[in-house]
C-alpha cells in the first residue's frame, strides 16, 4: 500500500494522514520528553546539551531570515537589517536582559529606518 496523501480517497483520510506523518511522529519525543524531564536536574550535562542546541537553532534561523530573506523583507537593504538586529541585541545585553523589548525595538527600528530611507515595498 502507497502511504501518500492522495492514496485513499475518502473524507476522512486527510485528517488521518496528517495525525500518522505529523502529529505521532514529534509528539512522540515530546511524550517522552515530559516522561524523562522530571528525572532530570536543571544544571545536567543533557540538560545543558538540550539548550545549547535549541539556542543555535534559533540563531541559524535568525541569521537566514537576515542574510536570505523572502517575502516583504527582500526589499529591505541588509544594512538596515544589521542595523535593526545590532541595536535589538545591544538593548538585551547592554541593559535590560528583557526579550519582549529587544524584540519590539528590533521590529520598530526595521520599520523606522526602512520609512527613514524610503524603502518602497512592492506587492
Amino acid at each position: 500500500m502507497n502511504l501518500t496523501f492522495d492514496a485513499i480517497d475518502a473524507s476522512w483520510w486527510p485528517y488521518l494522514f496528517i495525525l500518522l506523518v505529523g502529529f505521532l511522529p514529534t509528539d512522540i519525543w515530546r511524550w517522552l520528553g515530559v516522561s524523562f524531564a522530571g528525572r532530570l536536574r536543571d544544571d545536567s550535562e543533557w540538560i545543558l546539551l538540550a539548550r545549547a542546541v535549541a539556542n543555535a537553532l534559533v540563531a541559524g534561523v535568525i541569521m537566514r531570515l537576515i542574510l536570505f530573506p523572502t517575502g516583504a523583507l527582500v526589499e529591505i537593504p541588509i544594512w538596515i537589517r544589521l542595523i535593526a538586529v545590532g541595536l535589538a541585541t545591544g538593548l538585551y545585553f547592554g541593559l535590560y536582559h528583557n526579550l519582549f523589548l529587544a524584540v519590539l525595538t528590533g521590529g520598530v527600528s526595521l520599520a523606522c529606518l526602512s520609512l527613514l530611507f524610503g524603502v518602497s515595498f512592492s506587492g
